[in-house]
């Protein structure tokens, strides 16, 4: 038996030859000339020799393939099966293309097979030339599609009106239903169909607990069926006699609903389930012109661009979601009768389709997600740097091999940290400068961007905290000024002087190290989490002024750590803190991913509370400030020690992080 196959290095193509591989025969392939090392590749995945596996170098493209006349006249007469699969698979690829490889392409493998007399000719079309028809559509079915507008529907429904009408040869239609990866292993080559919601189901999977109920959507039915049952149908029905001129659904005579779907594959991510699923046909009432204007309007655009880029989602795949056609297949299940070939459950295999993808096409796997990637040479500003948190992200931003300058008011204890940077082979600068002089601020930015010409990332570490309950701070107004001045309008003026340059350079990155105390609300700290609070507030208003010029603003709501800054008080002395790398991390990983905010999931539940029950959220606080009270320098008086009851000790190894 001798046999030609187009799309050979396909996914389906692949699995199609390792099949017809088992019988007796040669297989002639058709490859571009640059794929022919892929091929070589792929015969040791098939087992197979030169001699089974013959390459015929040629171009879907061109006419009869753009074979050698030499090679049309070797294979005269020889060719017993005819498999065309190459075609663009793909709803998101341009028209141009689609039209070249489904509908062209087409042509030229007819030319082909009937330039070499071959016996039958097996097209592998698509449910997508049935297009958007509305109810069942059989498989004798061709010219009753509908809206076939959509490039992919058309050109996939024209390319088999071509086989149907131009073709001389015996012929053999088979179309396939959204074909997934392996049953057994789960293999697949690209993303595609219901592998474009599993970003979104895992990022559902990190922010809530698995038990966490959501709302989904139910959808139409979508037709899903496995690798391994196409192939095997297609080569069982291709060698049985007296089909010619039949086409087969190779589809699953029981699909599922897209909220169904989407629940397995949560399930198999170990993601909520969508609990209450909304029938879409609920919002059939609202006149399409009506919708077509909300989703024309500029914000709403760029928003849904936003998402659906993120998310790695295209457009067209929500032409999916009402789906309204259903596949008759008991043409196929007559010719598969007793041969044992079956569609598989899907939520028998589903849990194999997320583990290939998670393991080998999660988009995340192909991003450089190294802190090297993201500074190496860039120039970073510490704020802060020769102490504690500030010291630590210096270290760690050097290592990486980012230009880090280094911002602090004692030039002598600078020169250990500079020292320790040189000595690990890293790059510092040192400025000194007090932040809380606004003309120092000034200067400082000047002789940045004069020494460096520019300014990657800003990290505005630098800060005093005050903890001082309010009814000891009525003659100490200068406390909440200083501590503003420092902690805001200092950070605010750097902010101000290297925004300029990161909007013309085409982009940079803010990163504000604010406090837990801002969702807790903390008390005694009222001074400290103002400014703080009013640092955060800025960075939300310039986010959304500068979101479309490549300029990031991060917010970290940092738990408590263990610097100089906190070692005054002493109840802090046996509570459980961060430590100054671990704060570090918490800073890279702000570098690496660029997020809006960064806080502990303490802090999060602190924050949900004063939102949802804010009654209850103050008597909390009320509770622990009663508990914990002002330090004796507060008071004024250094002599007294901390007394702290026993319950108070388990509340702080309870809350790690929080201040008190």
């Amino acid at each position: 038996m001798t046999y030609f196959v187009t799309g050979a290095t396909g996914f389906i193509g692949k699995h199609l030859v390792k099949k017809l591989l088992a019988r007796e025969g040669t297989i002639y392939v058709l490859v571009r000339k640059g794929s022919v090392k892929k091929l070589e590749a792929l015969r040791e995945y098939w087992g197979a020799d030169e001699k089974r596996v013959v390459a015929v170098v040629g171009d879907l493209a061109k006419p009869k393939l753009g074979a050698a006349p030499a090679d049309i006249a070797k294979l005269k007469g020889k060719i017993k099966h005819f498999f065309h699969l190459a075609a663009v698979y793909d709803m998101s690829a341009n028209a141009e293309s689609q039209i070249v490889a489904n509908i062209d392409g087409t042509r030229h493998a007819v030319e082909f097979a009937e330039a070499v007399n071959a016996g039958c000719f097996h097209h592998t079309s698509s449910i997508a030339a049935a297009g958007l028809y509305d109810g069942v559509f059989r498989e004798d079915m061709f010219e009753e599609a509908e809206e076939l507008d959509h490039p992919y529907f058309r050109t996939k429904h024209d390319s088999e009106g071509i086989v149907r009408e131009e073709c001389k040869r015996p012929w053999r239609v088979y179309r396939p239903g959204i074909v997934v990866g392996h049953s057994e292993t789960g293999e697949i080559d690209k993303i595609d169909g219901p592998y474009y919601f599993f970003k979104l189901i895992q990022k559902m999977r990190d922010l809530l607990p698995q038990w966490v109920p959501t709302i989904g959507i139910e959808g139409g039915r979508i037709n899903i069926v496995p690798v391994d049952y196409v192939v095997d149908a297609m080569d069982h029905i291709a060698h049985k006699k007296g089909l010619d001129g039949a086409c087969f659904h190779l589809t699953d005579p029981e699909p599922m609903r897209v909220g169904e779907v989407l629940n397995l594959f949560a399930k198999a991510g170990h993601a909520p389930q969508m609990t209450m699923r909304l029938n879409t046909k609920m919002f059939s009432f609202i006149p399409s012109y009506v919708l077509d204007g909300i989703m024309s309007l500029a914000p709403i655009r760029r928003i849904q661009k936003q998402v659906l880029s993120d998310l790695g989602i295209p457009k067209d795949m929500f032409k999916f979601i009402s789906y309204p056609t259903r596949f008759d297949n008991r043409d196929t299940a007559k010719a598969l009768k007793g041969s044992g070939i079956a569609v598989p459950r899907l939520e028998d295999y589903a849990w194999r389709l997320w583990d290939y993808w998670e393991r080998n096409l999660d988009p995340d796997l192909f991003i450089d997600r190294t802190l090297a990637g993201k500074v190496k040479d860039k120039v970073v500003v510490v704020t802060g740097g020769t102490s504690g948190i500030g010291e630590a992200t210096a270290y760690k931003l050097a290592e990486a091999g980012a230009q880090v300058v280094i911002v602090a008011r004692d030039p002598e204890k600078a020169q250990a940290t500079l020292a320790k940077i040189k000595e690990m082979g890293g790059k510092a600068k040192f400025y000194s400068c007090d932040l809380s002089s606004i003309a120092d601020c000034d200067k400082l930015v000047a002789s940045v961007l004069k020494d460096f010409k520019r300014c990657d990332y800003l990290v505005n570490n630098a800060g005093r905290s005050i903890r001082r309950g309010i009814a000891n701070s009525y003659d100490r107004f200068h406390d909440f000024e200083r501590t503003m001045q420092l902690n805001y309008f200092g950070s605010l003026r750097l902010i101000m002087g290297f925004l300029p340059g990161m909007v013309a350079q085409g982009g940079g990155q803010i990163i504000n190290i604010s406090s837990i105390g801002v969702l807790t609300q903390a008390p005694r700290f009222s001074a400290y989490v103002a400014s703080k609070a009013a640092l955060d507030a800025f960075s939300g208003c310039a986010a959304s002024e500068f979101a479309g010029e490549k300029v990031h603003f991060t917010t970290i709501n940092m738990p408590l750590v263990r610097t100089p800054m906190i070692a005054p008080t002493k109840i802090y002395n046996n509570v459980p803190t961060l430590s100054p790398e671990e704060a570090a991390d918490m800073i890279a990983q702000a570098c690496i991913e660029k997020p809006v905010r960064i806080a502990t999931r303490l802090g999060i539940f602190g924050e949900m509370l004063h939102l949802l029950v804010p009654r209850v959220a103050q008597i909390s606080m009320n509770t622990t400030f009663r508990m914990f009270p002002d330090s004796s320098a507060a008071k004024g008086d250094k002599s007294a020690k901390p007394q702290l009851s026993a319950e108070a000790v388990a509340v702080q190894q309870l809350m790690r992080g929080i201040h008190f």
